[in-house]
């Protein structure tokens, strides 16, 4: 209250300040106009008069003044106590408080910018509690088949032998798996992930990534083509950061393309940045799914994609590590059934 008190009479003191400075700057110009074009005679008289035409001048600016000043801090005010209101709300967790925007200009631009803020963190607030039910949904699934495995070797439903705890040593890895991707998200997304820049050849990684991930085309009877560039194509980045991006964009490709479909991998380059495109004839992805496919936990088809034990989480890392390098991550699908393709862009070196 204290601090409106004072902006309301600092206000006034300006107004006031520019009608003193206006009353005495004529007056002095007046007096000096008078004595230089004005017969002695005269100047007496003449001066009398305008000062009382400078007293009721005075008077008249200074109620004006006063009225304005009253009428515009009551403005400004007004709308200062509504955006203070809003955020002392916004503070205590009602993040779809918004404040009404002035006809001001100046203010109208502040009302808005604070209306933004305000969506942004209502939208931050739901994305995390998305976020937290998806990981909470997430850990009890393996958390649920442990403890249907412990029941069962307690009730003697299941025998006690190297099997029954080899699938439940499989249910604690992937538990494991999925809090390293939540580990390393969290280190992504606050910047404290390590990258080690150096240039190199984009194609040399991507035959090394290609001969990692050859067994599981294999085993499902898919086909794998690369096309390179016939010339090295480099880059600065870090090397073993943008295999782990390529890996998570196969390994997606090898996950979601049914047997006898194709993958393809080519290198491209324009003036100042390499694409690396994966392409397959998979299920593709929907027009609507499109916008949200790098979110956290985002999924087109959620129960394919719980089947195939994928966290949710690995292309929103990938897109994390893109940017952190000065690169990017794009999708594109012609539709469901119409397979996908993912173009990873990154800095050409020189």
């Amino acid at each position: 209250m204290r601090f409106w008190r004072q902006l309301r009479w600092q206000i006034i003191g300006a107004q006031m300040l520019v009608v003193i400075v206006g009353v005495v700057t004529l007056s002095f110009t007046a007096n000096l106009l008078i004595e230089q074009t004005i017969p002695t005679a005269q100047v007496t008289p003449v001066r009398t008069t305008v000062i009382q035409a400078l007293a009721v001048a005075a008077l008249a600016a200074t109620i004006a003044g006063l009225t304005t000043s009253l009428l515009l801090v009551q403005i400004i005010l007004r709308s200062l106590r509504n955006i203070a209101g809003s955020s002392q709300r916004i503070a205590a967790g009602r993040y779809d408080e918004r404040v009404e925007v002035p006809a001001s200009d100046e203010l109208r631009a502040v009302a808005e910018s604070f209306n933004q803020m305000a969506e942004a963190l209502e939208q931050i607030e739901q994305r995390r509690i998305t976020m937290i039910g998806n990981i909470a949904h997430e850990l009890r699934t393996p958390l649920a088949g442990i403890e249907g495995y412990l029941e069962g070797l307690i009730d003697g439903v299941l025998p006690n032998t190297a099997d029954t705890f080899l699938d439940m040593k499989q249910e604690v890895r992937r538990l494991r798996r999925l809090v390293d991707d939540l580990q390393t998200l969290s280190r992504v997304e606050a910047g404290q992930i390590s990258l080690h820049f150096t240039t190199f050849d984009i194609n040399d990684v991507i035959h090394r990534v290609v001969a990692q991930i050859q067994p599981q085309v294999l085993d499902g009877c898919l086909q794998m083509q690369f096309a390179s560039h016939e010339h090295p194509l480099l880059v600065h980045a870090d090397p073993d950061r943008v295999a782990q991006i390529l890996l998570n964009l196969l390994g997606n490709a090898v996950r979601y393309t049914p047997e006898g479909g194709c993958i393809t991998i080519r290198s491209v380059h324009t003036n100042d940045e390499v694409q690396v495109i994966v392409e397959d004839t998979g299920i593709g992805i929907a027009a609507e799914h499109l916008p949200f496919i790098f979110e956290r936990f985002y999924r087109a088809d959620p129960s394919r994609a719980r089947t195939s034990g994928g966290s949710g989480i690995g292309l929103t890392i990938a897109r994390h590590l893109a940017w952190a390098m000065g690169g990017d991550i794009r999708a594109a699908s012609a539709g469901p059934g119409k397979g996908s393709t993912f173009t990873l862009s990154l800095p050409r070196a020189g």
